[in-house]
């Protein structure tokens, strides 16, 4: 049984840690046996020798993690335990990273309630992704955690996206819908929204909607969204912007030295968000 340390991250605190390490990067700790370097699979836990390796080599160039929930709950009781152990690594060791467990929950509201707890609180997460589709009482549980942030689906990345999200509704696209609803529930200053980076276009009509939010963006890298799109039109005066990469980043060697190689691919996006936050 591990013993969790519970830490808290404001949007404060979050802003802070941007200026200081001169970036806005979130790495996506997405773990797939079949692609990680061979001689991981020999330790007792492959999958936390892999995050631990990829923390260790990248913690100064980031203010985010994000594991996908999937990449874990895929291989059972030892996946879920590779991401308990993750958690608690960066909980303890870098305190001042932002945590964001990417599970995509949504549901009635007793059921929201558990999910909640079990990332709040059991896991001690900062953040978690949830889906909007049933409304305000499948979200409100997880705002109620005072603290704690909701990151809702907003317009993500993948090409289905347009199948609904992007559709108009009387005359208003279902995307703008939601995000002008959401600000109207309870303690929703703790929202933030995943805005994909191959949606740039979109930006500036979102920053119309919810101009201080902060907005998670993946697709940047291997997705073929383009930063500094995303920064003309997404930024806000606080940056309000976490760009994900995942694959582009963690993927970028399968050799012994995997984790230097990672670091060098995260230093190069680190630099870039440097330039921009100087200009």
């Amino acid at each position: 049984m591990l013993n969790f340390i519970t830490v808290e991250m404001t949007t404060k605190q979050l802003i802070e840690q941007i200026h200081l390490k001169k970036s806005f990067l979130c790495i996506g700790l997405d773990v797939d046996l079949a692609k990680i370097p061979e001689h991981l699979l020999q330790e007792e836990d492959p999958i936390f020798a892999f995050n631990k390796a990829i923390i260790d080599a990248t913690h100064h160039l980031c203010v985010a993690y994000k594991p996908n929930t999937a990449f874990y709950e895929a291989y059972g009781l030892k996946g879920w335990k590779s991401l308990e152990k993750t958690i608690q690594y960066i909980n303890k060791n870098h305190p001042e990273i932002f945590t964001i467990a990417d599970a995509k929950r949504g549901d009635i509201g007793n059921t929201s309630s558990m999910y909640a707890k079990a990332f709040f609180e059991d896991l001690a997460f900062d953040s978690v992704t949830v889906a909007p589709y049933m409304g305000r009482d499948s979200v409100e549980p997880f705002l109620d955690f005072e603290n704690k942030h909701t990151i809702l689906l907003a317009l993500t990345s993948n090409e289905g996206a347009f199948d609904f999200q992007t559709k108009s509704i009387n005359g208003k696209e279902l995307y703008k819908e939601v995000l002008e609803t959401s600000t109207s529930w309870k303690n929703s200053e703790n929202l933030m929204y995943v805005v994909g980076a191959t949606k740039a276009a979109f930006f500036k009509e979102i920053r119309k909607i919810i101009p201080n939010n902060f907005l998670l963006v993946p697709g940047v890298g291997a997705q073929g969204g383009n930063l500094q799109d995303v920064c003309k039109y997404g930024m806000s005066d606080s940056v309000g912007l976490l760009i994900n990469s995942s694959r582009g980043i963690i993927y970028a060697s399968k050799d012994k030295n995997f984790a230097k190689e990672a670091a060098k691919k995260a230093s190069e996006l680190q630099q870039e968000m440097e330039q921009i936050l100087r200009n």
